[in-house]
């Protein structure tokens, strides 16, 4: 068994029914994606539902008092996130029509989106090619490969950045793709 059918096996055994993997709305994979950023999903999900069911739109959300936004937020930490994310509702509003940005191009451009979470929702929301890659993965990948030097080594990084990713996880196939 390769490597790829090793994840594949082990993605398929474990994967967890979680509520934006169901959907492609790229609105829906943001929130989920900014409110597990440095948080456990188990301490994320109750997060994330109630941003969901108070905001279901992104222009819900535009909409949004700061106040009442950093009051759901409170217990994530890291306030400048929940601020981050009113300012990029507002921006979706106002300069996408209210309709949220699903090509990694345009997700880029959006105010604390990074390389990470503008691939995640480029590729699960509109099925674009994507390598997503955090440092779960280079731990991952880093202990298959038996590389002993930190994952967040300037060469380590640039190691598991090839040209064509070996693999992606894929949202529309809720598995992890071979390329």
């Amino acid at each position: 068994m390769d490597f790829s059918d090793e994840l594949i096996k082990w993605y398929l055994e474990n994967k967890r029914d979680l509520p934006w993997r169901h959907t492609t709305d790229a609105y829906i994979i943001w929130l989920s994606e900014v409110i597990l950023q440095q948080t456990r999903v188990g301490q994320g999900l109750p997060y994330f539902n109630r941003f969901a069911e108070k905001y279901p739109t992104v222009n819900d959300f535009a909409a949004a008092d700061e106040d009442e936004v950093l009051r759901l937020w409170q217990g994530l930490g890291y306030y400048s996130r929940g601020r981050n994310m009113l300012k990029t509702a507002r921006m979706v509003r106002d300069e996408y029509g209210g309709t949220f940005p699903t090509t990694y191009d345009e997700l880029i451009k959006l105010k604390g989106i990074g390389e990470y979470t503008a691939a995640a929702i480029a590729s699960f929301a509109a099925n674009e090619l994507r390598a997503v890659v955090d440092g779960n993965v280079y731990r991952v990948l880093a202990r298959y490969f038996g590389i002993a030097e930190p994952i967040n080594s300037t060469g380590v990084k640039r190691s598991f950045r090839p040209q064509r990713p070996i693999f992606l996880i894929r949202k529309s196939r809720r598995c992890i793709t071979r390329l």
